[in-house]
């Protein structure tokens, strides 16, 4: 099995090999090719059966677990022919985004439900009756088969039928990468610390998977963890050209070739369980979703999931259909929660951290501005002692003269007894005596923090109450006591008389 796509293969006889032929040739040969023109769809139709279409899916955490298909045909007709050009071809079957015409066999299958629901004809007698309600309970839960007529095979029960009880409604998250994105992910059955641990050995793995051309390039886009020691990895492939340029390949090609038979054999060894192009939907794929409500769901449900939609751009309704979906969508949930709680520690600690640098930081900065105003002291005098150098000898000129005037004029306004130096002296005689009263009663006051001032106000209110409740205890028993001697007094006969 070989790559090559640069060169143009060519058909039949000419590739027996199975060889790969190129982008923008379609190579027909009778081997295994890899070939990102002619993806090849082994998905059935529908929704919710067992063996869906994985050409589309919603991710880990959404949708119905089987349910990853988008229809019989989507991801056929896609190729593209080279770097300049690209065709994509997007046929809307009869899956996900179509309402099925009903066949006779359909019409049958209703019929043969309806009679097995109200009117068997299995025993001719009123058990018949019975019977009918037993087929009723097992079409509610879901399970079991309905017998109501000798000569015509009981009606399969199962979850998608109309009836079913357990049955609702929720809402996932759209994916939001393009088929450019070449997004593609891969489920393994392995933990997520060994493929972590393990990373370059499966990236080489899934290079060999695509013919070890080197023009191919595998990139791991991320890991996440899933429930049941699972674990997604999103990887896209890089294609380089001769003339140097590069390309991501295209999803829904990339997957089309994990779908072949051999490579899907391939994969499977290494663990995977399943794989998906995470690509977005279309407009029209979105309204002829909501259009068409799912199989077994009821249309007014379905209308009203969509009316209580809270972000009808970003989430789609999608069914919940049994006990099995509900345990999953829990357990992708409690994943999701620990994954988050993980990154609110992370996030805590770096809280923790920048406030401890801040701190640091605040006492630094007061540190320098502590030295600024010493250099800045120090800086002054040395400029007065300069400048009194300088100015020996000199006679005082009319701009010295002018400052001196000022600065006599504010040392009257100081010296003056109302002005400032009589407010001061009544300051420093407020301090004087503060002093000297300290000094004497040696008087210590202490602060209390805030937070602790309250902690210890709430301890003493549980005591307080403690002790609230021991008094209700202490008189309650009191009042059993008078009412025991009382009932003793009133039981004993008067005049007998205890030695």
């Amino acid at each position: 099995m070989a790559f090559n796509f640069g060169a143009t293969a060519g058909a039949g006889a000419a590739n027996p090999t199975g060889a790969f032929g190129g982008f923008g040739t379609t190579a027909t040969t009778a081997g295994p090719t890899f070939s990102f023109s002619a993806p090849t769809n082994t998905g059935t139709t529908g929704l919710f059966g067992a063996t869906q279409n994985k050409g589309f899916g919603f991710g880990t955490s959404f949708g119905t677990g089987t349910g990853t298909g988008l229809g019989s045909g989507l991801g056929t007709g896609l190729g593209f022919g080279g770097f300049g050009t690209q065709q994509q071809q997007t046929t809307l079957g009869s899956g996900l985004f179509s309402q099925p015409a009903q066949t006779p066999a359909q019409s049958n299958q209703l019929i043969n439900t309806a009679s097995a629901l109200s009117a068997p004809t299995l025993l001719g007698d009123e058990r018949d009756a019975i019977l009918a309600k037993w087929n009723q309970l097992q079409a509610f839960w879901g399970t079991g088969k309905g017998y109501f007529n000798n000569n015509i095979a009981p009606v399969e029960f199962t979850q998608e039928n109309p009836f079913c009880r357990f049955k609702a409604v929720g809402y996932s998250l759209m994916p939001n990468n393009k088929d450019e994105d070449g997004l593609v992910v891969l489920v393994f059955n392995r933990k997520e610390v060994d493929i972590r641990s393990q990373q370059q050995q499966l990236v080489e793995s899934l290079h060999k998977i695509l013919g070890g051309n080197q023009t191919l390039t595998v990139n791991v886009e991320g890991v996440k963890t899933m429930p049941d020691d699972q674990t997604e990895v999103i990887i896209y492939v890089v294609e380089r050209s001769p003339n140097g340029t590069s390309r991501r390949v295209p999803a829904t090609t990339l997957y089309a070739h994990f779908e072949q038979p051999n490579i899907k054999s391939s994969l499977q060894q290494l663990g995977v369980s399943f794989s998906m192009a995470r690509t977005e939907l279309s407009p029209a794929q979105v309204k002829q979703l909501l259009q068409n409500p799912p199989a077994g769901v009821d249309p007014i449900i379905w209308e009203q999931a969509k009316v209580d939609n809270p972000d009808p751009d970003k989430l789609i309704p999608v069914p919940l259909v049994g006990f099995k979906e509900l345990l999953r969508r829990l357990k992708v949930q409690d994943q999701m929660t620990k994954q988050h709680q993980t990154r609110l520690d992370i996030i805590s600690e770096d809280i923790s951290e920048l406030q401890k640098n801040q701190t640091t930081t605040m006492a630094k900065i007061a540190q320098y501005k502590r030295k600024l105003m010493a250099l800045s002291h120090r800086t002054l005098q040395v400029l007065i002692k300069q400048e009194i150098q300088r100015k020996s000898g000199y006679a005082i000129q009319a701009d010295e003269e002018q400052l001196r005037v000022q600065l006599d004029t504010i040392q009257c306004e100081l010296n003056a007894p109302t002005q400032f130096k009589g407010r001061l002296n009544e300051l420093m005689s407020q301090i004087r005596m503060q002093n000297h009263f300290g000094a004497v009663r040696a008087e210590e006051r202490y602060y209390v923090d805030a937070d602790l001032l309250r902690e210890i106000k709430q301890h003493l209110k549980q005591q307080q109450e403690g002790l609230s409740h021991l008094i209700s205890i202490i008189k309650d028993d009191l009042e059993d006591i008078k009412l025991i001697e009382q009932e003793l007094n009133e039981s004993i006969p008067r005049g007998v008389v205890f030695s």
